[in-house]
């Protein structure tokens, strides 16, 4: 057992290599926004300008929506995505001005915003708007707090949580009830959870690819709401959040989406604060008093261009009356809110939205913390403060958060809660049956990284892309050799990321020929395919050289060209992997990260085809350890067939 202040030792490092990371993700920023024109920013795909103001509607909230489009650069790519913070910037005039939004959703040319305010500014009318992507601090703000409460805590719970993921204190639990059996799940995930319900303190749900963790998180939470009123439910990304949110929903319990409307899914809206309060009795009321309120922003608009003296004084009764109508809209807003927040059995949100005025004062007696693997470790402590039992779900082998400062890295940021509470095997319980991959795709990840415990469930244990001869369609795995074709790697000079576009061609003479022959037997069997690279270089050359017609090819399904993270939780029927490293001295940097590659290999249901250079990628063990899986199997092929 271990003794003295190690825990808030460790803390106070890992608050240290925190503060490392966010001074190097800032300069990060700096680099590539602030210390270049504007121009240079339009060509990096991170500021649109112009832009034209298309339309702006008050919506719930007291939040502004906004609606704008880029008149410029139109083929440009660009950065911008829904959920991110940018801000509206104006170069009319002596001054520098900002406004902060968020992202709803992108589409070609056109940004939905929710602007953090109830009106726009003067400037936005002047001409010269544009919009920034926006450097966001209130996460690691949050970080910080979190962690100076936990290492100045104690004599309470939070002090003995931090004691127990130390392994200081012991980790407790009841005897698990073996009558407690849900029908629609396996026996790994039964066991899993009544090892849940049996935690009184810490418990962990494994879960390797394709096992049904989701599936198997929600049942524990319904059924410990049988003894506990309400539980909080985290994760680090708006899109697991939504699933949660969405599968809870389905099984009838009363569910609460915290969050920003702009990260909220649109299927979602709902189960949102703003959808609840929309289906209260008071809503009618809410409207009137905002419908009021919009009537006098309106009034008061008509004299923006102008600025005598009656006509400001008029401007300003006008938007007095409104903030009135406002603040009554907000006090029936307030009331409904504490009702909701009462009464809902479950409060979904991302770990920072989790310290929202709303559950400042609330307390839970578990929390269910979602995709533990990709959260930092100060991430699960914001929520993790309001709670006295804490389940973590996900796979320590599956995507790490994400870290960009080496230093940081090195120093241990990345080892997570999840990392951290493994090492307790009693506090572990594995879903052991997958239901995605066939054999011969789980089989090496199996081996590698979960020590041959996985099983395929029969329904895809043998499943091909189609019953053939054809070695396209009845082999599950191939691995095409690049060496000695000399497609050597190429480094882009100002985003230092690589790409292989000699790799790149062999991928596409493949995908061709494997549509071609899929499309001659196939009885209108639709197809799936994503093609994935470790470095963004290669994804944006794949994607922009593509050369299959989806016309000439109706049974393909969906194609989507995505990095390893964007293919996280995804699965398709085939899927391509360009590895791109391809050099004389063996170095293979980004594809070090095992735990990325694992999550790139079993995205595959039916087909995976990895492309690499072996006398670059087979000196790391890894890599070797797969070639021979692929010579084993017989999946060995060289692009000189297709070169």
């Amino acid at each position: 057992m271990k003794t003295g202040d190690g825990a808030t030792d460790r803390l106070k490092r890992v608050k240290e290599l925190l503060q490392i990371e966010r001074d190097e993700d800032f300069r990060q920023y700096r680099d590539l926004f602030l210390r270049v024109n504007l121009d240079q920013r339009r060509q990096n795909g991170v500021t649109w300008y112009p832009v034209r103001i298309n339309s702006e509607e008050l919506g719930s909230g007291d939040l502004l929506h906004l609606e704008l489009e880029r008149t410029t650069y139109l083929d440009k790519p660009h950065q911008f995505s829904s959920g991110k913070n940018v801000a509206l910037f104006s170069n009319a005039g002596q001054e520098t001005h900002e406004l902060n939004a968020t992202i709803k959703s992108v589409s070609h040319n056109v940004m939905k915003l929710i602007v953090h305010g109830d009106e726009l500014p003067d400037w936005c009318y002047d001409g010269k708007l544009g919009v920034n992507i926006q450097f966001d601090d209130n996460s690691y703000q949050e970080m910080q707090a979190a962690l100076d409460e936990v290492i100045g805590a104690k004599n309470n719970r939070v002090a003995e949580l931090r004691e127990m993921i130390e392994g200081n204190l012991p980790v407790t639990f009841e005897k698990p009830d073996d009558r407690i059996v849900v029908q629609q799940l396996n026996l790994s995930q039964n066991r899993a959870v009544r090892h849940v319900l049996a935690s009184n303190d810490i418990g962990i749900v494994h879960g390797p690819p394709g096992t049904g963790k989701t599936t198997s998180l929600v049942q524990a939470i319904r059924l410990t709401l049988q003894s506990e009123k309400q539980v909080l439910v985290c994760a680090p990304t708006n899109s697991a959040i939504d699933l949660l949110t969405e599968k809870l929903v389905e099984l009838g319990i009363d569910v609460v989406r915290m969050g920003h409307p702009a990260r909220i899914s649109d299927g979602l809206v709902n189960s949102s604060v703003d959808g609840r309060i929309a289906s209260s009795v008071y809503y009618k009321d809410i409207k009137n008093l905002r419908r009021n309120a919009e009537e006098y922003f309106r009034m008061a608009g008509k004299y923006k261009r102008v600025f005598g003296k009656e006509e400001a004084q008029q401007r300003a009764a006008y938007y007095a009356e409104a903030r009135n109508s406002l603040k009554e809209a907000r006090m029936l807003e307030d009331y409904v809110m504490d009702e909701l927040f009462n009464n809902a059995q479950v409060i979904c949100c991302t770990p920072v939205t989790s310290t929202h005025k709303a559950l400042q004062r609330k307390r839970f007696n578990t929390l269910f913390f979602d995709e533990a693997s990709q959260a930092l470790e100060p991430m699960v402590w914001i929520p993790l403060r309001k709670c006295r039992r804490l389940i973590l779900c996900g796979d320590h082998f599956q995507l790490p958060p994400v870290v960009k400062s080496m230093v940081a890295k090195k120093g241990g940021l990345d080892h997570t809660m999840l990392d951290r509470c493994m090492e307790f095997k009693e506090c572990v319980s594995l879903l052991n049956r997958q239901y995605r991959m066939s054999n011969a795709i789980m089989g090496f990840s199996n081996s590698y990284f979960y020590n041959g415990e996985l099983q395929s469930d029969e329904s895809v244990s043998e499943q091909v892309l189609w019953s053939s001869e054809e070695f396209f369609l009845n082999r599950n795995i191939e691995f095409i050799d690049t060496a000695g074709c000399n497609f050597e790697e190429v480094q882009n000079p100002e985003t230092l990321s690589y790409f292989n576009p000699g790799e790149g061609r062999i991928l596409l003479a493949h995908l061709q020929q494997l549509l071609e022959h899929y499309s001659a037997v196939s009885e209108a069997t639709p197809i799936s395919i994503g093609v994935i690279s470790p470095y963004k270089e290669q994804r944006e050359w794949l994607s922009d050289n593509i050369a299959v017609n989806t016309q000439d090819f109706p049974l393909l399904q969906s194609l989507s060209v995505k990095t390893i993270d964007g293919f996280q939780g995804e699965e398709r029927d085939v899927i391509y992997i360009s590895l791109v490293r391809s050099n004389a001295v063996g170095e293979i940097g980004f594809l070090n990260d095992l735990r990325r590659m694992n999550v790139a290999i079993t995205r595959a249901r039916k087909k995976l085809v990895v492309l690499g250079d072996s006398a670059t990628i087979g000196n790391a063990a890894f890599y070797r350890s797969f070639l021979e899986y692929c010579e084993k199997h017989g999946a060995y092929r060289t692009a000189w067939e297709w070169a």
